[in-house]
């Protein structure tokens, strides 16, 4: 019977999806992949990929940018921190003169977390590192019936010990990752997996007990807090718009925003025929600037909401 490596590559040379950086893996287009492709789907990375290669052609490019071009380039795809670590990464890189080719090296790099290490590692330079995401999780939580707590870097660096013989029988480390991370988005999907197409499911614990929904197992989900304010919209008579540069740091550090006032008291006066009752709002921002939102990196809400006035 074929191990796993075997039918995991078999599988992927058939069914894997044509990404342009998988046609020929080099560096850069690969590193800016799996950066974008973090807490994003291919769909919508596709694009972004595309146009962020054309206007930063090179991590020397990249590294020479202004990080306000960076983030008007990222804009849209979300997590922000992405697009600074990458920026200060493409600086780190070209100064070194070389790309990373280990583990440890990858490891180094701003904003590479252990599973993007093995992931660029093992498809670079054939490096034998498993990688261990959400997809995997789900792959081997159900082929091995596995009820640990993925969400925890523990079940995951146990997992990747597991993993770690399987890789090193496979032919080429690469496609043994991209197989495992492959199989997890298009059939072994959270919902209604595709077990008929799996190339895994003769060896499936969770297909023959059919449990596939039980695993892996699910975190307690936490009510996210309500934060409320009010944005401002004001234009000047050039068709520029009142915004705010984040530079307190947190998610949104370099993005520009309307700016949030708070309510004050309200007042009442009474007419002849009507009642007139106002809100009163307080705002002191000196570092207010009217600007054109087409030049500038836009925080998602502040879009969304200048999108809805006509404005962007």
């Amino acid at each position: 019977m074929a191990d796993i490596a075997q039918r995991l590559t078999d599988w992927y040379a058939r069914a894997k999806r044509p990404m342009p950086w998988r046609l020929k893996p080099e560096p850069y287009a690969c590193w800016l992949s799996e950066i974008m492709m973090q807490q994003t789907t291919y769909a919508s990375v596709l694009p972004y990929h595309a146009r962020f290669l054309e206007k930063f052609p090179t991590v020397e490019a990249l590294a020479a940018a202004d990080q306000q071009d960076v983030l008007k380039a990222w804009e849209g795809l979300g997590y922000y921190a992405r697009a600074r670590n990458l920026h200060k990464a493409a600086k780190q890189i070209a100064a070194a003169g070389r790309w990373p080719a280990t583990v440890g090296e990858w490891a180094a790099v701003p904003g590479v977390g252990p599973y993007t290490a093995a992931a660029l590692a093992s498809v670079l330079d054939g490096v034998p590192e498993p990688v261990v995401d959400g997809n995997v999780a789900r792959v081997f939580a159900r082929c091995w019936a596995l009820d640990d707590d993925f969400h925890k870097l523990p079940a995951r660096k146990k997992l990747a010990d597991r993993l770690r013989p399987e890789i090193a029988r496979a032919v080429v480390p690469g496609d043994f990752n991209q197989a495992m991370m492959e199989l997890g988005a298009l059939v072994c999907t959270p919902a209604n997996p595709d077990c008929a197409a799996c190339p895994l499911a003769r060896l499936c614990a969770a297909r023959k007990t059919g449990t596939q929904a039980d695993f892996p197992r699910k975190a307690a989900r936490k009510e996210l807090p309500v934060r409320r304010g009010t944005a401002v919209v004001v234009r000047d008579a050039e068709g520029r718009v009142l915004l705010v540069e984040n530079r307190d740091g947190g998610l949104l550090k370099g993005l520009w925003e309307l700016p949030l006032v708070e309510p004050g008291p309200g007042q009442t006066q009474v007419f002849s025929h009507f009642r007139l009752e106002l809100d009163t709002v307080r705002a002191i921002r000196a570092d207010a600037q009217f600007r054109r939102p087409h030049e500038v990196p836009l925080a998602t809400s502040t879009r969304k909401i200048l999108a809805a006035c006509g404005l962007y």
